[in-house]
This record gives structure tokens, C-alpha cells and sequence, in this order.
């Protein structure tokens, strides 16, 4: 059977609709924790059930020779060194995304999570170098650095069930300098021997990556050369190439494709339609490739791959510890362990929410999180959570029973932070109703999307006027998926304090009868039938031929000859195209597309996801109101 919640998060559209930057994200993240808990859980099975088979398998030596050059490492390092910049390459492609059309593209809202991420890892080091200043553990300082931010997000899910997304954007906004920071502590302070002329080779490989990329070269054989020239440049300079990952993953720009460039690939597809030679194939799909950008691109090829297969792969392979009561009881006494504890669960909370407190208070309000104070401590409780980009740097600077050590303190201080996020999160849903939106949602504007607000004098509106919510649809009478929204629409109309507005975006390369369609709407209302000429088209969206369309204007008792004068002579082309403006300068490319009190709704539009959506903006409208 067709899942009919699936279908309603379909859009007609010229490309594969651009998911929210960090939604998009968080899906992929939240769905494979459960994949990286798993390998852990079988990691520490596997080595307390096998632990000499387990070693003796990840140490297995695997090598790659060309002529006299052999590569060769043992299967753990492959993992950690190999497979693992892919995983980087991601946080990268993350990173330039959310500056490109994320919420830093407002660049005053990156200062407060650089600031809180910065403070969340400089106190953790604190805290784990007082408890191992002058000790064996202290060159291990960096243990304690970086959040795992998939980890978080899907514990998260679990133990902050209906904690609304703006809090799961903020965690990730305010860590996305996590795993920047960290890779260059990696290159920087563990990488030991370093060979100059190795690294020299790799920066020359990666200043041609940059180079192609500023001169949109679409080469991906060029890019996968250098890459790799760049990976093991750094591998034989003695730098950790996970580096070479997140540097190329930097240079991937983001952005959403124009209409011009949209309606170019749908002619260069009609061609192929027309004449289907190899050669139109091959223009349609560079056409159809060309209109999204690189960063989609390589985030929708790898980060399915890193989340469910390398990360957890990774874990697989270091997670493994021995465990008995003589090795606990050893390890928490040990300043390693502790250190590494006390400065995940108690310096990221502190630090997160001290920092974000003094530069809220001493900025006036300039910056402030996005989020409210609950919210902002659940996150940095949440944050205590250090495995991934940690276990990477512990493999690097400890061994043996120290290596142990600094594994049993991580993977403590998941379950700490776990249960610590569960009673933040749980003191907050026994707010009342105001009370909890503020402490989640605080006080701070949103990012509106929608480029021209409402006018009452212009647009088409349902609902009183006074709402404190206005959903805004972009829709096309011939698109199915609009006809799959119009009764989750009318559903929603059902609420007293929503008011929706129509406004016309005809795709007419694809919808041939849309333009049209659109037209006869704004000619019906000319004689005051907007809305039931709308209903009319979304009715019987198969049926818009000009014949059907003078029999709908019948139907509703209307002048004819008027309308059908209307619409020949174009009159109200101009107004269809002002809508067509506001959406294009919206970033809308496909139908249809809500904005919630001119905030984009992303993801599907049933009526329970919309209706939660409406209910946050709400909140906030009341708390700003």
C-alpha cells in the first residue's frame, strides 16, 4: 500500500526538492545513532566474549602496492585513517552549507555558538588537564575536546521526545565548530615526524581543489585525483589525512538553483523527449546535474554511507574494551577516566550555558540563542557526549591500559549525559504551556524566509485577518501534490487563529494548463470568486482545458464573456508574475510550499506535521506578541 504520509512530502519541481539545510541533516544523523549504539554495543561483546580475536582482527594487515609503492596498515587504521575522511568530508560539506543557506547565513548568528562551542571545548580540556597535569594522561587533553554530534542528536530523539526541532538546529549550530576546531588540534598537536616535502605536495594538491572549485569546474574525475593525491600526501607527511576530508568538504559551495537555470534543463530534457539521442541524453543529464550544487551533490552520495556504514564501522573497531571489576575499579580512580568524565558531563553544560548567558547579558540582547534557557542547557548537557572525533584522538595518543581507560570514560559519559538531558528536558514539560514554550523556544526572532510579507490589500487570504499564524502556500492549480494539500488545508482552516494565503506559482514548463488555470482565478476574482474558482481548479485538476474552465465560471454564475475577455487579453498576467517574483526571491522552486508566519515549512504537510509547526509559531507569536 502507498504510504500516504509519504506522499505528502512530494513537490513538483524542476529538481529534487532542496531539503532544509540542517533537517536535512538531522533525519540522516538521528536514524544511524541507533546503527553507531548497536556496533558499540557488539564491540564490547565481541571484546569481552573474544577479546584475542578481536584485536588480532582489527590488526590484520591490508596493502595496496603500485610497482615498487606498497601502502599498508593494519585494518583499524584503514578505518580510522581511510574511511574516516569521508566521514570528515561530510562534517565539512555541513559546515558550508549551513554558512551558505543555513541559519549562519546570517552571519550575527554564528558569534554566540562559536562563542558556546569554543567555550564548550576549552573547559572540558580544563577540567580533564586539572585532574592530569603532570601525569602520564596529560598529552590526552584532547579526549575531551569535541561532542559526536550524531550521537547526540539521536539520543536526543530518544530522551527528548517532542523537543521541537529549533532545539536539535541550535545543538547542532553551536557544535558545528566542534569538529573543525578538533581536526586541527589533531594536525597540529598529534601528528608527530612531519615530513616538509609530503606536506608541501598535499597543500599544492588542495590549492588546485580550490582553485577548480572557485572556477566551477564540474570535473568529478579532477576532484577525486587530487583528493587523493591530497589523502596520502598527508598520510606520508606523518598529519592525520582525515585533515584532507574537511579542507575539500569546505571548498563545496551550496546553493539553490534559479529558475532560468531550472527552465534550461527542462528544454534540454523536452530536446531529449523530442530526439532521444546519446548525445541529448548526455546534454540532459550534465543540464539536469549543472542546476544543483556540489555540496547537495556529494552530501546526497556520502552522507548516507558515512552515518550508516563508516561511522559505525569506526566504532566497531576502537569501542572494544575488557571489562571486569578489578579494570572498573582501576579505571574510575584513574585521573584519564575522570578527567575525561567530569569534563564532558559538567565543563560542556557549564560552558554552553555561561557563555551564552555573559553574551547575552553583555551584548543586550544583540546575541542571544535562538532557543530558550531550558533548551540551551539541555544542549549543553546533551553536548556531554564525546565518541566519534574523541576515540579518534584517544586511539592517537594513548595506548594500552591508558588506551582502555580513556574508552571507558566516553562511553560513561554517554550515559551520564544521557540521563542528565532526560531530567532537563523533563523538568521543562512540567512547565505550564507558556512557561514551556519559553523555556524551550525563548524569545528571540526567527529568520523569515518569506521575502514579501502578507498584504491584505493584495493577497487572497482565508481566516481572520488578526490570526496570530498565517500559513502561506505557493501552489500550482495542475500540481497533484497541491491537490493532495487542499483538504490538509482545509483541515487547518478548522483553527479559529490561522489565516492562509494562496499565492500563484504556474510551472508552466511542466504544467502546461497552469498559467492559465492561474489567470481564470485572478479573473474570477475580479467579480469576487477567487475562492471558488479555487476550489473549482483543485477539484478537477485533469480538467482545465479553456472549455472546462468557461464551465466552472457558469457553474459559479459568473460573467463569461468578461472573464474569457480577461483572460485573452492577459490582464491579470501581471499579477500572477508578482507572485511568481515573491517566490522566486523566497527560494521557492517547487509546489507546493508553505511558510508558517514567514518561516519555510519543510519536510511533509499532513496535518499533523503542519499542525505542530502552526502550534510552535504560535507559542512564539505569544511570547513576542
Amino acid at each position: 500500500m502507498t504510504d500516504f504520509a509519504g506522499l505528502l512530502s512530494g513537490r513538483t519541481s524542476w529538481r529534487r526538492e532542496f531539503a532544509a539545510p540542517v533537517r536535512a541533516f538531522l533525519r540522516t544523523e538521528a536514524g544511524s545513532s541507533g546503527v553507531l549504539a548497536g556496533a558499540i554495543l557488539v564491540a564490547l561483546l565481541w571484546a569481552n566474549l573474544a577479546p584475542g580475536t578481536y584485536e588480532d582482527f582489527w590488526r590484520t594487515e591490508l596493502s595496496i602496492g603500485l610497482g615498487r609503492e606498497v601502502l599498508a596498515m593494519d585494518l583499524r587504521e584503514w578505518v580510522n585513517s581511510g574511511l574516516m575522511t569521508l566521514f570528515f568530508l561530510v562534517v565539512g560539506l555541513e559546515a558550508r552549507r549551513e554558512f551558505d543557506l543555513g541559519d549562519l547565513r546570517d552571519r550575527s548568528r554564528f558569534v554566540l555558538p562559536l562563542a558556546a562551542g569554543i567555550g564548550g571545548m576549552i573547559l572540558p580540556v580544563l577540567i580533564y588537564l586539572a585532574f592530569n597535569a603532570g601525569g602520564e594522561g596529560a598529552h590526552g587533553w584532547g579526549v575531551a575536546m569535541s561532542t559526536d554530534t550524531a550521537l547526540a542528536l539521536g539520543l536526543l530523539a530518544l530522551v527528548g521526545r517532542g523537543v521541537p526541532d529549533r532545539v536539535r538546529v541550535f545543538l547542532l549550530t553551536v557544535f558545528v565548530v566542534d569538529d573543525l576546531i578538533a581536526l586541527l588540534v589533531i594536525a597540529v598537536v598529534y601528528s608527530e615526524n612531519i615530513e616538509l616535502m609530503p606536506l608541501a605536495m598535499a597543500i599544492v594538491a588542495f590549492g588546485a581543489v580550490v582553485v577548480l572549485a572557485v572556477l566551477r569546474v564540474r570535473k568529478a574525475w579532477a576532484y577525486v585525483v587530487l583528493g587523493v593525491v591530497t589523502w596520502a600526501s598527508l598520510l606520508t607527511s606523518g598529519v592525520d589525512p582525515v585533515v584532507a576530508g574537511l579542507a575539500i568538504g569546505l571548498t563545496a559551495s551550496a546553493y539553490s538553483p534559479g529558475r532560468e537555470e531550472l527552465e534550461q534543463a527542462t528544454g534540454l530534457f523536452r530536446l531529449f523527449r523530442e530526439q532521444p539521442t546519446p548525445e541529448l541524453a548526455r546534454s540532459a543529464t550534465v543540464g539536469l546535474t549543472a542546476t544543483i550544487s556540489p555540496n547537495e551533490r556529494l552530501q546526497y552520495l556520502y552522507h548516507p554511507w558515512t552515518s550508516y556504514l563508516i561511522v559505525p564501522l569506526f566504532g566497531l573497531a576502537n569501542a572494544g574494551i575488557t571489562i571486569d571489576l578489578d579494570f572498573l575499579g582501576r579505571a574510575y580512580t584513574s585521573p584519564i577516566t575522570l578527567g575525561i568524565l567530569v569534563g564532558y558531563v559538567v565543563g560542556k553544560p557549564v560552558a554552553v550555558s555561561v557563555v551564552s548567558w555573559l553574551l547575552t547579558r553583555f551584548s543586550g540582547g544583540r546575541y542571544r540563542p535562538q532557543v530558550g534557557w531550558a533548551a540551551v542547557v539541555g544542549s549543553g548537557t546533551i553536548a556531554g557526549i564525546g565518541f566519534t572525533v574523541s576515540l579518534l584522538i584517544a586511539t592517537i595518543a594513548f595506548e594500552g591500559p591508558a588506551l582502555a581507560e580513556a574508552k571507558l570514560g566516553l562511553l560513561s559519559a554517554v550515559l551520564v549525559a544521557s540521563g542528565l538531558t532526560w531530567l532537563v528536558f523533563r523538568a521543562a514539560k512540567l512547565l505550564s504551556p507558556p512557561k514551556k514554550a519559553l523555556a524551550l523556544l525563548g524569545d528571540a526572532e526567527q529568520l523569515v524566509d518569506l521575502a514579501d510579507p502578507v498584504d491584505p490589500e493584495r493577497d487572497h487570504i482565508r481566516g481572520p485577518e488578526t490570526a496570530s499564524v498565517t500559513l502561506v502556500e505557493y501552489g500550482d492549480f495542475e500540481c497533484p501534490y497541491c491537490g493532495m494539500a487542499e483538504p490538509v488545508v482545509r483541515d487547518l482552516l478548522q483553527d479559529d487563529d490561522l489565516r492562509y494565503v494562496w499565492r500563484h506559482l504556474p510551472l508552466s514548463d511542466v504544467h502546461p494548463r497552469a498559467q492559465i488555470a492561474a489567470e481564470v482565478s485572478e479573473a474570477a476574482a475580479a467579480q469576487g470568486a477567487f475562492w471558488e474558482m479555487h476550489d473549482l481548479l483543485l477539484a478537477n485538476q485533469e480538467n482545465l482545458q479553456p472549455k472546462d474552465l468557461l464551465g466552472y465560471a457558469e457553474a459559479l454564475g459568473l460573467d463569461q464573456q468578461k472573464l474569457h475577455d480577461d483572460v485573452k487579453r492577459h490582464v491579470a498576467a501581471a499579477r500572477v508574475a508578482q507572485d511568481v517574483e515573491s517566490a522566486d526571491l523566497s527560494g521557492v522552486s517547487g509546489t507546493p510550499t508553505f511558510f508558517v508566519n514567514g518561516q519555510r515549512h519543510y519536510g511533509a504537510y499532513d496535518v499533523e506535521t503542519l499542525k505542530a509547526a502552526i502550534k510552535v509559531a504560535r507559542a512564539r507569536a505569544k511570547m513576542q506578541g
